[in-house]
């Protein structure tokens, strides 16, 4: 009986094994360069300034985010962080975070464009404002993940957890 039921098994298994080699796994993109041909509003992203985030509130004005620049940040370890309010995803105490400050002059809709794959809160009077779209940077770029917010003018919080690395490149640009 068991050699019955392993015998039907391998017979299942073999189309599944067949289709598996037959389906091409898909390429990686080839790119003749990197970041060569990014959005205008995402131009800035090649040229970073260093920038360190504030491990909490009260080093905010130190740690401020200009739309249209691009930073290369470098942020602390999660227990080093005061977050103004509990990230919605903290991390772990391996992980880095950071916080900055963004002032915003007109509405409209914003992309946080990261090099990394880490959780980004954007808080207006310690409310998170909630995200409209977010997704990967386009193809061949160095953008790993990009979200957009629809903000007003005012001070805003940009709080960023669960980042693996120490280095961040950072960039606010508002959306066309």
């Amino acid at each position: 009986m068991r050699l019955s039921v392993l015998a039907a098994l391998a017979v299942l298994a073999t189309p599944f094994a067949a289709f598996a080699q037959m389906a091409p796994a898909m390429p990686a993109p080839a790119c003749a360069a990197m970041d060569k041909d990014l959005p205008a509003e995402l131009a800035g992203w090649t040229d970073k300034v260093p920038l360190a985030a504030a491990t909490s509130v009260a080093g905010l004005s130190k740690a401020a985010l200009a739309p249209g620049r691009a930073y290369l940040a470098t942020l602390a370890p999660t227990p080093e962080v005061a977050y103004a309010t509990q990230p919605e995803k903290p991390g772990g105490t391996v992980s880095k975070g950071g916080l900055f400050s963004l002032t915003i002059d007109k509405p409209g809709a914003y992309v946080i464009a990261l090099g990394t794959g880490a959780w980004i809160d954007v808080l207006k009077d310690g409310a998170a404002a909630r995200s409209t779209a977010h997704g990967r940077g386009p193809a061949c770029t160095t953008l790993r993940k990009m979200v957009t917010f629809d903000l007003m003018p005012g001070a805003y919080v940009v709080q960023i957890s669960a980042n693996a690395e120490t280095s961040l490149p950072i960039m606010v640009a508002a959306k066309p």
